[in-house]
């Protein structure tokens, strides 16, 4: 029996342990009531041994008396009395301690859904924040894209001018070549026809 109790105080010690996210004050009054509930189930079992040895004496008693029948009848109906009140005490003790472990787990999924709403919370502020780095890396390739075809533009729009250029330039030499030919040729030509 004690080591029952012992057990149920070590196990409600380790589950308060466990239950780190509680108020102190919570957890002192949680193990207030657990306390409380394991006294009323270990005063059922010390009334409920009481009342089993006050059954035996009473049987042994009557057995001296002239009614035993009726005595027995009124052992028993004592003790029926008795276990009701041990039963009572008990089961009061028991529903402390379930309201107890029911308010330990509600506090519990609190924590846990108040946890999640968090990180949900945290994957949207990291989705917002990967959206946008994907969007600024876009913006800047593109940026980077248009910096790069302008660029080959010039260079396409500079060679053809510097195409042109070297164009006339080698038809203005060309004409001046030309132009030297000619007038080398007339005096030739005036000289051959004279």
């Amino acid at each position: 029996m004690v080591a029952r109790l012992i057990a149920m105080l070590v196990i409600s010690c380790s589950v308060l342990a466990a239950d780190g996210g509680s108020s102190p004050d919570q957890q002192a009054d949680w193990q207030q009531r657990l306390d409380d509930a394991a006294a009323l189930q270990a005063e059922a079992r010390g009334r409920q041994v009481e009342a089993d040895e006050r059954l035996d004496q009473k049987k042994s008693g009557c057995f001296k008396k002239f009614r035993v029948n009726a005595c027995l009848d009124e052992a028993r109906s004592e003790h029926m009395a008795a276990m009701r009140e041990v039963r009572r005490l008990e089961n009061q003790g028991k529903a402390q301690e379930r309201e107890v472990r029911k308010e330990q787990l509600a506090e519990k999924d609190k924590r846990r859904a108040e946890a999640e709403r968090q990180h949900e919370a945290d994957l949207q502020v990291r989705e917002t924040e990967t959206a946008t780095a994907l969007q600024a890396g876009a913006a800047e390739e593109a940026a980077a894209r248009a910096a790069k075809a302008t660029k080959a533009e010039e260079g396409v729009r500079r060679k053809a001018a510097e195409e042109e250029k070297q164009r006339k330039k080698q038809a203005d030499h060309a004409a001046r070549v030309a132009e030297k030919m000619r007038k080398a040729e007339r005096p030739a030509a005036d000289a051959a026809g004279k």
